[in-house]
């Protein structure tokens, strides 16, 4: 289990072979370490059970160790029970768009949800369920800078190569019991460190990381329900990250709404000129699950050195907050790499482990 406040989290990615569309992404959710492992469930975590996030999503087949078959859907594969709960994400991403979003839920832990608890958007309940399905999210493009992030030398993250990505969780009085207050980032490649974008778009209030505040202003610019702040805004979020959350791994396309919502224009109800709805350069015209299978079927993304530690302490010369009489220890570091091959729809894997000593085991 990760335990990420006062802490910074490290890894290095690489998104060159990930088209519009897919969605390599590296996150935290605060299911079960052991993957609901149980009399009814031997299988646990390492076989993929006990899976949730802030989507409550209903395809999940088991859920608390009992087999989700009340009215599943064998078309959509969809149950009528959801798997909720928090949700960190620190990676969503493939070579055009990138987000970093946090995802509070009312309640503490997995909760088998139904009716209105799951928030599900057919039945028009998306913002009276426990968790914020649409998060805080920091996307650079989104929030003004379309020249930060993307394929090719002219931006100042060139996805056609490694690149470190580096997250710090602050506290309002820089310890590991203090409230989350912040959630910073920033990059590293070619050996140069690369601030995070600042989010222009929000004129003088807008930062390079992410605040209450800021998402207060994000939300009113855009016209946005922020139910990030009905759910506890970073407070809660910093809740489940003391709880300890399980890293979760995924490359994933997307049935739902194709991707639009990270690298294209969304919602499509709305001008794609209105504040907020362009989240990256793509189309959308070749997003489609159906068109990336066909066309993309080598897609890959490589995630490798992850690394967790006091702030500062991951990367050489890494900017940080930490008090100059304070002690930086070591970061752990995960010494297996892991990419893989291309999983659809929604394909996950997650780690509890014992601690944040344990290699990851995928």
């Amino acid at each position: 289990m990760f335990k990420l406040k006062n802490r910074e989290f490290a890894l290095e990615v690489d998104v060159s072979a990930l088209p519009c569309g897919l969605n390599g992404a590296v996150y935290f959710a605060e299911m079960d370490r052991f993957g609901g492992q149980s009399f009814n469930n031997q299988a646990g975590a390492k076989m993929g059970t006990g899976y949730c996030d802030a989507q409550c999503p209903h395809d999940i087949k088991f859920i608390n160790g009992a087999a989700n078959m009340l009215n599943w859907d064998r078309q959509k594969s969809l149950g009528h029970f959801g798997s909720c709960c928090a949700e960190m994400d620190i990676w969503e991403a493939n070579s055009q768009a990138t987000a970093f979003t946090p995802h509070p839920c009312s309640t503490a832990g997995p909760l088998r949800c139904e009716g209105t608890a799951c928030g599900d958007a057919a039945t028009g309940e998306r913002y009276r369920g426990v968790c914020d399905k649409d998060g805080c999210d920091f996307n650079s493009y989104r929030l003004g800078d379309r020249g930060f992030y993307g394929l090719g030398d002219g931006f100042q993250i060139d996805t056609a190569r490694p690149v470190t990505v580096v997250t710090q969780f602050l506290t309002a009085d820089g310890t590991d019991s203090g409230a989350l207050t912040e959630i910073r980032r920033f990059y590293m490649q070619d050996g140069a460190i690369v601030p995070n974008s600042n989010a222009s778009i929000l004129g003088a209030r807008g930062r390079s990381s992410i605040t209450d505040d800021t998402c207060r202003v994000q939300k009113s610019a855009f016209g946005d329900t922020n139910d990030f702040d009905k759910k506890g805004g970073l407070t809660r979020m910093g809740e489940a990250l003391d709880r300890g959350m399980v890293l979760v791994m995924s490359l994933w396309d997307d049935a739902a709404s194709n991707m639009l919502w990270l690298d294209a224009a969304y919602p499509l109800d709305k001008a794609e000129s209105s504040p907020g709805v362009a989240r990256g350069p793509c189309s959308g015209r070749a997003n489609s699950p159906e068109f990336l299978r066909a066309h993309h079927p080598d897609a890959s993304v490589r995630f490798a050195r992850l690394f967790v530690g006091t702030l500062g302490s991951t990367v050489a010369t890494a900017p940080h907050t930490v008090s100059a009489h304070r002690r930086q220890q070591r970061p752990r570091q995960f010494r297996q790499q892991h990419g893989g091959p291309r999983r659809s729809r929604g394909s996950r894997w997650g780690s509890g482990g014992e601690g944040a000593d344990a290699a990851i085991m995928l």
